[in-house]
C-alpha cells in the first residue's frame, strides 16, 4: 500500500471507503453516517468495496479522508485489513471499525482503528464518531502558523 492523499479543495466532498463483503452492512454505515454527519463539514462521497484486494488498490490510489470497516468482513476481516493499512499506508486516513460485540474492543485496539462502532449501529453515534475523525483529519492538513 502507498501514500493516501485527503481530498484537496474545502469544497470538495470529502471521500469514505465503506469496507464489507455485505451490501447490506455497507447500506446500514452509509445511511447511519449520513450525506453530511455535521454542519461544519463538506458532503460525504462513498465508495464500496466488497475484498480486501479491492481496499488495498482503493489506498494505493488515495484520496479517502476515512474509512470505514467491517470487523465480520469475510474473508478478510476489517480489523486484520485496518492494521495492515496502518503499517503499510503512509498518512493513512482514519480508520473507523465496526465491531459485533462490545468485547471485541481490544481487538480494535490491537488493529490501531482510531475509532469504533458497535452493533446495533447507533446512527448518532456513528454520524458523531466519523464527524470527530473527519474533522481531525481535515485540521492535521492545515498549515502550522
Amino acid at each position: 500500500m502507498s501514500a493516501t492523499q485527503p481530498s484537496e479543495s474545502p469544497d470538495t466532498p470529502l471521500k469514505v471507503l465503506l469496507y464489507s463483503d455485505d451490501a447490506a452492512v455497507r447500506e446500514q454505515l452509509r445511511l447511519a453516517i449520513g450525506r453530511r454527519p455535521a454542519a461544519d463539514l463538506p458532503p460525504l462521497e462513498y465508495v464500496e468495496c466488497a475484498t480486501q484486494p479491492a481496499v488495498v488498490r482503493l489506498l494505493d490510489e488515495g484520496g479517502f479522508d476515512l474509512v470505514v470497516l467491517d470487523a465480520e468482513a469475510q474473508p478478510a476481516g476489517g480489523l486484520g485489513v485496518c492494521r495492515q493499512a496502518k503499517d503499510e499506508v503512509y498518512d493513512c486516513p482514519p480508520m473507523l471499525v465496526l465491531i459485533a460485540r462490545r468485547d471485541d474492543g481490544w481487538l480494535a485496539t490491537w488493529s490501531r482503528a482510531d475509532a469504533v462502532l458497535v452493533q446495533p449501529l447507533d446512527p448518532v453515534a456513528a454520524a458523531k464518531s466519523a464527524a470527530d475523525l473527519l474533522r481531525k483529519r481535515i485540521n492535521d492538513r492545515l498549515p502550522v502558523l
